[in-house]
Order: C-alpha cells, then sequence, then structure tokens
C-alpha cells in the first residue's frame, strides 16, 4: 500500500462529510483511509458506518486530544506514505493523489502546497519554499494537510500528546532540522484548510509551546545565537554584507577593526 490518508474528527459532522467525499472522489486508489473519531455526538459516528465500505479502519471514541488520535491512527496505518487531513479540510480536486503518487518514492517527506479559507470567505493560496531551514521553523511550519510523511520516521517517534497545538511542528523540526530527514517540494495545492476556529488565544499558545520545545531541544547559549542569526539573515542588507565579507578588500580593511575591538574588550574585562 502507497498511502494511507487518516481523518481526525470530533463533532464535526459537516466538516467530515466535505472530507470524506474529497477523499472517496480521487481517481487514484491505491490508498487506504482511516478515520478516528473522538467519541462524536453529532451524527458524525453515523456517517462513518454509512460510509464503512470505503474505510480501511475506523473508531469512535474518547481520546486526550488531536495527537492521541492522529497517533491511533499512525499506529493502525499501512501506507508507506501517511497524509492527514482532518475533518473540515479537504483535498483540493479530484486528482490529487493521482498527480503526487509519482513522487512518493524516496524522499523521506513530500509537501506541497495549501489554499486557506478564512471564515470570512476569503481564500490566501501559501506556496511552501523549497529549501527549508531552521529559520523557516522559527516563523512557520508545513502544513500536514499538504505534507506526505513516511510511515518509517513515526517508528520509535510519535506526536508528543501532551502539546496541544504544535506537536506536527515539533515532528518537522526534529526530522528535518535535527536529524535531516530528506525532503521535497511538489508545486502543486494540495488541500483546502479550514481556518475557522483559529484564535488569538491559539496563536498564543503556539508560540508558548514552540518557545518550550526549542528551550527542551537546544542550550540557552546555542538557542540566542540560532535566534539571533536567524533575526540577521532578515535583515535587508544582510546578503550585500556577507558577499562583501568574501572579497580580500573587505577582509583586510575589517580586521584592524575588529582588532581595535577584541583589545577594547579584554581591557573591560580586566578592569572587572
Amino acid at each position: 500500500m502507497k498511502l494511507s490518508v487518516i481523518t481526525i474528527n470530533y463533532n464535526n459532522a459537516e466538516g467530515l462529510a466535505k472530507t470524506m467525499d474529497s477523499v472517496f472522489r480521487q481517481r487514484f486508489s491505491d490508498f487506504e483511509y482511516i478515520v478516528i473519531d473522538g467519541g462524536s455526538t453529532d451524527g458524525s459516528k453515523d456517517l462513518i458506518v454509512n460510509n464503512q465500505d470505503k474505510i480501511a479502519y475506523w473508531c469512535s471514541e474518547k481520546d486526550s486530544g488531536i495527537y492521541n488520535a492522529m497517533n491511533k491512527g499512525i499506529r493502525e496505518a499501512s501506507g508507506e506514505y501517511l497524509l492527514f487531513l482532518n475533518s473540515g479540510d479537504f483535498l483540493h480536486d479530484f486528482a490529487v493523489l493521482e498527480d503526487i503518487h509519482p513522487f512518493l518514492s524516496d524522499e523521506d517527506i513530500v509537501y506541497g502546497d495549501l489554499l486557506f479559507v478564512h471564515g470570512d470567505g476569503k481564500e490566501d493560496l501559501f506556496v511552501y519554499p523549497d529549501v527549508l531551514s531552521f529559520e523557516y521553523f522559527l516563523e512557520r511550519s508545513l502544513g500536514h494537510p499538504a505534507a506526505f510523511i513516511k510511515r518509517a520516521l513515526f517508528e520509535g517517534c510519535l506526536y508528543t500528546e501532551t502539546l496541544k497545538i504544535v506537536s506536527d511542528w515539533e515532528f518537522f523540526v526534529k526530522k528535518i532540522v535535527l536529524e535531516s530527514c530528506s525532503y521535497r517540494h511538489v508545486e502543486r495545492v494540495i488541500s483546502i484548510f479550514n481556518m475557522q476556529g483559529i484564535s488569538s488565544v491559539s496563536l498564543s499558545l503556539c508560540e508558548e509551546e514552540k518557545k518550550y520545545i526549542l528551550q527542551g531541544i537546544f542550550p540557552p547559549m546555542i538557542l540566542d545565537s540560532l535566534q539571533l542569526a536567524a533575526c540577521l539573515k532578515k535583515q535587508p542588507l544582510f546578503e550585500l554584507f556577507r558577499e562583501m565579507s568574501k572579497t580580500h578588500r573587505f577582509q583586510k580593511r575589517v580586521k584592524p577593526v575588529l582588532t581595535f575591538l577584541l583589545k577594547l574588550n579584554n581591557a573591560f574585562s580586566m578592569r572587572k
């Protein structure tokens, strides 16, 4: 089995219906569909039962949160790659899986682009970069409805269930930044992401959890240096300065300045 599509749902029957419809309409057929429901009481379970002939595995039971539910889906999946498409989000068109299939071979993570739909109906297309870096992940992440992840990456490394919002971000940081897992960007809209329910409270918690994760990964001195370097790279004259610094003329002129600053620093240190 090449691919497992996993949907997490809780009391969102309307969104689940849209998600299911986008999956069932796919022209590509070499995939399994898994639905993990958190014990919904709004008719979601009836919807699942009515479509269980097209679902490889499903359950409807209480869980401890979205990442607990996602981990349940991972454990039941048999596909080489996993795509998380939660209720309310849906595949962009009926050819998505067919078009992405040829790229699911060697890379650990294959990702496309996302179309964000806001509560007022406004749409924003987000095109992810071809090259991912620590600087990128300091401010953003990959959208899981657009990322196809090798199931093998989850062996011994499931999502952290104590986190509420950014466990998928933590996973990408660990796998891409720290472990240098391979990845590839495909210029193709994969999914439509529903922005309803994203609040300022959620964004605040997101930043808190990111800070907590980074402090757990890096010692304070290294983290400060990495964050400073990331900030400097965003400055408008950074690229010009970097190119100039490669020239012999620049190095010849800046060396006396650096020597003076070093001596000045040493002098102040001795006075202390």
